[in-house]
């Protein structure tokens, strides 16, 4: 049941980040990546206001929950936010040193692992 919350919601982000990339370079044009820019920030802000909400509930709210909207719609939206709410998690136990290699080997190996692929994706063809 986990997987087909997650899947569901996965769906259902997908959904709203092709409208977002669809919608966004026609308003504000394609010379800049606006729409990732956009999506990243969005996803990030929703997920810190949904962790912070979800953290501050005495109920015990279904895993469920978390699962269909964290990891399902904010996931197939934007993984930047998941990528947030762990940068965030390091800084606030107060690895901050831990925090700023993770953020610089997330973005650095990112961009050097595309290339790798772009080159290899080159040779092969």
């Amino acid at each position: 049941m986990d997987y087909l919350l997650v899947m569901l919601g996965g769906a259902i982000g997908a959904g709203l980040r092709h409208g977002v990339n669809t919608h966004v370079p026609r308003l504000l044009g394609t010379g800049f990546p606006y729409a990732t820019l956009t999506v990243n920030v969005l996803g990030s802000l929703v997920m810190g206001l949904f962790i912070g909400w979800l953290t501050r509930q005495t109920g015990g709210l279904p895993t469920g929950l978390r699962l269909f909207f964290a990891t399902g719609i904010l996931g197939g939206f934007t993984t930047f936010s998941a990528f947030s709410l762990d940068v965030s998690a390091l800084w606030e136990r107060g690895d901050t040193h831990l925090a700023l290699i993770y953020v610089l080997a997330s973005v650095v190996v990112s961009i050097v692992a595309l290339f790798a692929g772009l080159a290899l994706a080159r040779a092969i063809s």
